[in-house]
This record gives C-alpha cells, sequence and structure tokens, in this order.
C-alpha cells in the first residue's frame, strides 16, 4: 500500500522561529525558593552517553529490571558573582535603582569594562528595593575545551531580601559551585539555544510534502497562501522558508541522574569538546544545543513529586 499524504510536522506551539539574539538563553522566569541559595547554575554540553541501571518505578512494567537510560553529560565549573542588583517597583514590573559591581577578573575583562564599587554594599538597606538578583559569569577555562571568554548572565536568589544581601556579601569574591544549587533526582528546566539550520525551506523546517509530478513549476511551495482578491497578508500558521535552528528553547522537568567527577566516567576524553575537568551533571534524556554550548539549569517552575531515582549500575560511553 502506497502512503498518499501524512500530517505535517513542526509543532506551532515552538514560536517564534525566530533566531536567537546570542548563544546562550536569557530566563525569563524563576521559581520561588526559601532557602537562600542561586536558583540557577550553569554548564557546558559535552554530549550523549547510555547508563545501565535499575527500574525503581513501582508501576513500571520493567520495575525491578535492568533499563538502558540516554543521558547528557554537562560539565559544571565554578562560576562567581560579578555584581549585585536593586530593583525598585515602576509601573506594572520594576527596574534596576541601583547595580553594585565587584572587582573584575582578567578573563571577565574580555567581555565588559565596569568599575567595582563595592563598599557601597555596606549602605544598602534592603527594605527600598522590592527585589534583590546578582549576575554570575562563568569560567570556561576550567572547562575541557579552549575558551577564554566567560559568559555572563543574571541569576534570582531565593530567601527574604535581608538573607539575599547576606549571601551575596559572604560570596561576592568566592566560587559558588554546582552543589550549593542542584542536587541529585531532582526536577530541573533546561534554558538553551538550539543548533543552528541556518535558512531552510518548508519542506525541512516544517515537513511539507513535495507536490505530485507534473503538477506546478514551483516544487517546493507550500500550497494556497491566501484568498485571490484583497488578500495581501500570509497567515503565520502557513509554513514558509526562513530561519531554522538557532532558537531559544525551554525544556522543562528534566531529572538529574547524577552529580558526579570526571574520573567516575569510563572516559574523561569526548569527541569534539575536549578532556573534562570539573564535575559534571547526567541529565535524563536529550538536551537542546550542540557541543561547546552552555546550559542553563535552574529550579523547576513546574515540579512534580519527587522523581524515582534509577539505580545506576554502568556508563556506557
Amino acid at each position: 500500500m502506497v502512503k498518499t499524504g501524512r500530517p505535517r510536522y513542526g509543532s506551532l506551539q515552538f514560536s517564534p522561529r525566530k533566531k536567537a539574539k546570542r548563544q546562550y538563553a536569557k530566563v525569563r522566569f524563576w521559581a520561588d525558593a526559601k532557602e537562600t541559595k542561586p536558583l540557577g547554575f550553569a554548564g557546558y554540553k559535552v554530549g550523549m552517553i547510555h547508563v545501565i541501571a535499575t527500574d525503581t518505578r513501582k508501576s513500571s512494567t520493567t520495575s525491578g529490571d535492568q533499563i538502558a537510560i540516554p543521558a547528557t553529560i554537562i560539565e559544571c565549573p565554578p562560576i562567581k558573582i560579578n555584581s549585585a542588583r536593586f530593583y525598585k517597583k515602576k509601573g506594572y514590573g520594576r527596574e534596576i535603582a541601583k547595580e553594585v559591581f565587584f572587582k573584575v577578573e582578567k578573563e571577565l575583562r574580555r567581555k565588559i569594562k565596569t568599575t567595582p564599587n563595592e563598599k557601597e554594599l555596606d549602605q544598602i538597606n534592603p527594605k527600598e528595593y522590592s527585589h534583590i538578583t546578582i549576575t554570575v559569569y562563568t569560567q570556561p577555562k576550567l572547562a575541557g575545551f579552549g575558551k577564554k571568554k566567560p559568559e555572563l548572565f543574571e541569576v534570582h536568589l531565593g530567601g527574604t531580601d535581608e538573607e539575599k544581601l547576606s549571601f551575596i556579601k559572604e560570596n561576592k569574591d568566592k566560587e559558588i559551585f554546582l552543589e550549593q544549587v542542584l542536587q541529585e533526582n531532582q526536577y530541573t528546566d533546561i534554558h538553551a539555544v538550539t543548533k543552528g539550520k541556518g535558512t531552510q525551506g518548508p519542506v525541512k523546517r516544517f515537513g511539507i510534502g513535495l507536490k505530485s509530478h507534473k503538477s506546478e513549476k514551483g516544487r517546493r511551495a507550500p500550497g494556497a497562501m491566501g484568498g485571490w482578491i484583497g488578500q495581501q497578508h500570509w497567515m503565520w500558521k502557513v509554513p514558509k522558508a526562513g530561519q531554522t535552528g538557532f532558537h531559544q528553547r525551554t525544556e522543562y522537568n528534566k531529572q538529574i541522574l547524577k552529580i558526579m567527577s570526571p574520573d567516575d566516567l569510563p572516559s574523561k576524553e569526548y569527541h569534539k569538546y575536549g578532556k573534562l575537568k570539573s564535575k559534571i551533571i547526567l541529565v535524563k534524556g536529550s538536551v537542546a544545543g550542540s557541543k561547546k554550548r552552555l546550559i542553563i539549569l535552574t529550579n523547576a517552575i513546574r515540579a512534580k513529586d519527587k522523581p524515582s531515582l534509577p539505580i545506576i549500575e554502568t556508563i556506557v560511553v
């Protein structure tokens, strides 16, 4: 039997299909937390492996059996605080009323040039502001590939404003490690920029079929674009050629299988990445983006009940 047609693919949920402004994501919403700590961390995508583990889900058909689980390795060097931001309410939103910068290291000067004014931190009264956050930067020199220029992004903190200010004063000259932010067997949201594929036609971009033999000259046209008379507007749902990939996307509720040292892996060196140097995190399933791309992991905003953690027995590269 010859298949004559099939439904189109390329979910309309993923919108807009436009090119991201930078190679790493901007987090627009953060989950609340009572514990005073950063609500997100960052790492570099290494690649995928699979682990052989014992299924501990009680309702699963493979409960108690060994199963193969696909997992993504993300290398997470420590991050450092660059500045503290103090917001005040404005209309329906808020704006930055004051920003206190700390010492700028050599690598960070490759990205920004600021004047440290950390002495002003002692004069801050948290009751005068509605919100307090920090900006942090990565240390790619501690990762497995030869990058020098760090990434800089904003991270929210948990706790009250007084506790946030106290945390900033204690950690302004220290490194923040992965274990301080994320734990094994918790759900996390992944913010990343997908692999870029450039400008593509509607067949690759939306999966529409080619026109049949001898139908028309334009074999890749998506069909009717609109009405004949007075219709000079195309619906956004009509599949057309355009930017494919390199979109900012968020994946919700990805389970953290394990936080471990590179020495615990069968291999410390990976194709198109390099040799692992810092702590790594195993995330269940795939993660958006190409190798070496920065992945931002945040506390899950749609967190489910605590997942069942499989008992990992073997890691297969």
